[in-house]
């Protein structure tokens, strides 16, 4: 039985599991992907030269490889720059042979007011992103804009797939089935949260993700603006909402279900985080 399977069966919460990056740079290559791209493998000498200074340079950044199925290599690959952070949201879109200026350290692209929509489909890295990912994808594809949807590379918890990310709210969603795939990524692009498949948003690390959905949980706020990150003090959390109040909530270490992280990894107790309001 696959990893997502085995997490899905032991009821493995899928809160405050989502991959933190406030910054993401998304490359569209073609092709099979290495098993791990997070260095740029696969690029040109040139370009892969460029993101590893820009991952340098750029606190709490990601590099992921995007690709379309049917898209052949045109010579005119895409590249996207993400500011996703709490207060700060922006794409910007240009061709991937302008990934050398990001060496230099330029602004380079243009900005879109299209957000992404990521569908993990690293078949390389796990064979559940794959299988539920392609499955996902092909059900979003009549949804969306055609270079609004892209399969990407590893966004993290294979045993969550099908795993979707939403840029730039940074709003990442696991175990989408393909009945409601449309309707829960039309309501993220909302930014309406579906706090049933909500892994967490990637602007925040895990404690803090714990404590947003304990938040969301019990004062019923489904918006992504409904809450605003005022404080993170060792076991503690502060939000603020849209109506001034403020919401704190104590986070603490968890121990989750035996399960494998990955397919064909060893079966381990799964670290986690949990929250409550106070």
């Amino acid at each position: 039985m696959r990893c997502s399977d085995l997490s899905e069966l032991a009821r493995e919460p899928i809160g405050a599991t989502a991959t933190s990056a406030q910054s993401w740079l998304l490359v569209e290559v073609g092709g099979s992907w290495a098993r791990d791209v997070g260095g740029g493998d696969g690029l040109r000498e040139p370009e892969r030269a460029a993101v590893r200074a820009w991952l340098e340079r750029t606190p709490d950044s990601r590099l992921l490889f995007l690709r379309r199925p049917g898209r052949g290599r045109s010579g005119e690959e895409l590249a996207f720059v993400v500011r996703a952070s709490e207060t700060a949201a922006e794409v910007r879109r240009l061709a991937a042979a302008e990934l050398v200026r990001l060496r230099a350290g330029d602004e380079v692209g243009e900005t879109t007011s299209s957000p992404l929509v990521l569908v993990c489909g690293h078949g390389t890295r796990d064979p559940c992103c794959a299988l539920r990912g392609t499955a996902i994808y092909g059900a979003l594809a009549p949804a969306l804009d055609r270079d609004q949807l892209w399969l990407s590379s590893h966004q993290g918890g294979h045993r969550f797939a099908a795993n979707v990310l939403v840029l730039p709210t940074g709003i990442q969603l696991g175990r989408i089935p393909r009945d409601d795939a449309q309707a829960l990524v039309s309501r993220a692009l909302d930014g309406r949260i579906d706090l049933a498949h909500f892994r967490g948003r990637t602007c925040y690390p895990a404690p803090v993700q714990a404590a947003e959905i304990a938040v969301r949980k019990a004062r019923a706020l489904g918006h992504v603006d409904d809450l605003v990150l005022l404080a993170a003090e060792e076991d503690r959390v502060c939000f603020g909402d849209s109506a001034g109040g403020e919401h704190v909530a104590v986070v603490a270490p968890s121990v989750g279900p035996v399960v494998s992280a990955s397919c064909g990894a060893e079966p381990e107790a799964q670290h986690g985080f949990t929250a409550r309001v106070v």
